[in-house]
């Protein structure tokens, strides 16, 4: 593995040692990734605090071939994280023909299949799960340069978890996880993913049983939680994703222009169904006939669209391409430096969104705080429309009922010429206690403090485990939770 520490220097050690948090996080910067924004804030907050904070990633290059890299998210690193960067990436997407074997060449589902089933003998998540020993090796190298006060794994991967159980069974290493989104939780669909008595049911257990915290993204997620293992309840605590405040133009916004067009945009992940997307598109369409003030409307979606091979190269686009009569058009992914002149150029927000109460998206907080109009295209009941309750300027959610989005867009055109400064001043002053480094600056230093001051031994059911110091000797079917795959 390759180590980098920009404008770094050696780590303090013996007594009075700084504490030193490892950070599971694969996914941070320059990975153009919508967690990246929520790693990097943890990790500086962090920093702040005066902890030393090694971060344990994958290499750009693998990020290259996934969801892309944006350089601009370094920018605001603290120079003194080191970063820790591991040869790991999605094999399934690789493009370079010449790398395949012949089974893959030939029979490509079939390789596909066994691939994943290959993937989840080692750890049981798909796509990730081979990582497990690199990972595991790699939280160990670290601990023995640098001892760890603290291991906080960010998910996903869920595999980071086994390397957490790891360092605490070979070195008693407290350590916290950062969910998100949660594992055992079906947040697009509701309902449980897997049930306990699965193999990644016992991984989930165990993994909960030792965890100093569990953070999670909204109070559904956290209501699953406390009730499917009551016993860890008091740990788990509801840290929101928040927005970055250069993420949001500081000028007024622009003078609207009917009869030059307004400008409705999408910023975010296109990570939604082409039915869904179809619906609004539908629903643009036929906004435009009616409404007056949408006539010479334009519609731009920026963002990620697609993984890999399939980037920008998929029926999403291609839906996009086909409504460009319409006034509908796609600019690609937007520079994290970029994002808040993006905002400046718009009139009014479109809010697309998958999943319902579970999921609540980063984006919400984000264009709450640009003051603009909000078209919200997700469930009824969805935890954004807990987020905008009470928004003068959202039209309020109504699903994918296309009728009820006609009328949604008409109302944005409307709220957008008629809006007051004193509206547009309020929903900011209403997203003001969800900046990003507001709640990672609670939740960080509430974690850190108890990794400080709480014993290494946490209760089980009552009971107290001992980690050992040395190694440990669980054979690989105990490791997995006493499942083999």
């Amino acid at each position: 593995m390759s180590t980098s520490s920009p404008n770094g220097r050696p780590a303090a050690t013996g007594h009075g040692r700084r504490p030193h948090l490892i950070y599971l996080a694969i996914g941070f910067p320059p990975a153009a990734k919508s967690c990246a924004y929520r790693m990097r804030e943890t990790a500086n907050q962090f920093r702040r605090i005066g902890w030393d904070v090694t971060v344990v990633t994958i290499a750009a290059a693998s990020w290259e071939r996934d969801s892309g890299l944006d350089f601009s998210l370094l920018e605001q690193v603290d120079p003194e994280i080191k970063v820790v960067e591991l040869p790991l990436a999605r094999e399934d997407l690789e493009t370079d023909i010449r790398k395949f074997s012949e089974e893959r060449a030939l029979r490509p589902a079939k390789w596909l299949t066994s691939l994943r089933k290959r993937e989840k003998k080692i750890f049981p998540e798909p796509v990730f799960g081979s990582w497990r020993g690199t990972l595991e090796r790699a939280v160990l190298d670290v601990h023995r340069q640098h001892p760890a006060d603290l291991l906080l794994a960010s998910c996903v991967p869920y595999v980071n978890l086994a390397a957490a159980l790891k360092l605490w069974e070979t070195h008693g290493v407290p350590y916290a996880v950062d969910f998100r989104d949660g594992w055992s939780i079906d947040v697009v669909n509701g309902g449980q993913a897997f049930t306990p008595d699965s193999e990644a049911g016992v991984w989930e257990r165990r993994i909960l049983d030792h965890c100093q915290s569990l953070w999670v993204v909204n109070d559904p997620i956290a209501d699953h939680y406390r009730e499917r293992y009551p016993h860890v309840a008091d740990r788990v605590h509801v840290v929101r994703n928040g927005y970055d405040k250069d993420s949001v133009p500081m000028i007024r916004p622009r003078r609207p222009d009917p009869e030059a067009g307004l400008t409705f945009g999408y910023l975010g992940t296109v990570n939604y169904t082409t039915h869904q997307l179809g619906v609004v598109l539908d629903a643009w369409r036929e906004a435009r006939k009616q409404e007056p003030l949408l006539r010479n409307a334009r519609f731009e979606i920026r963002g990620h669209i697609g993984a890999g091979a399939n980037r920008e190269a998929n029926g999403l686009t291609e839906l996009i391409r086909e409504a460009a009569a319409d006034g509908v058009s796609f600019g690609g992914p937007v520079r994290k430096a970029e994002v808040a002149d993006t905002y400046g150029s718009w009139d009014a927000l479109v809010l697309i969104l998958i999943g319902g109460r579970y999921v609540t998206s980063g984006k919400v907080y984000e264009y709450m705080a640009t003051g603009l109009p909000i078209v919200s295209v997700h469930e009824v009941d969805h935890d954004a429309s807990r987020v905008l309750d009470g928004h003068p300027l959202w039209t309020g959610a109504c699903g994918l009922d296309e009728l009820r989005l006609v009328d949604s867009f008409r109302a944005a055109a409307r709220m957008v010429v008629e809006a007051t400064d004193e509206q547009r001043a309020g929903v900011r002053h209403h997203a003001d206690p969800f900046t990003r480094e507001t709640l990672m600056r609670q939740a960080v230093e509430q974690l850190a403090a108890q990794a400080l001051a709480a014993p290494r031994d946490l209760p089980v059911n009552g009971a107290v485990v001992h980690p050992s110091d040395e190694p440990s000797t669980m054979d690989e079917t105990e490791r997995a939770g006493g499942v083999r795959a």
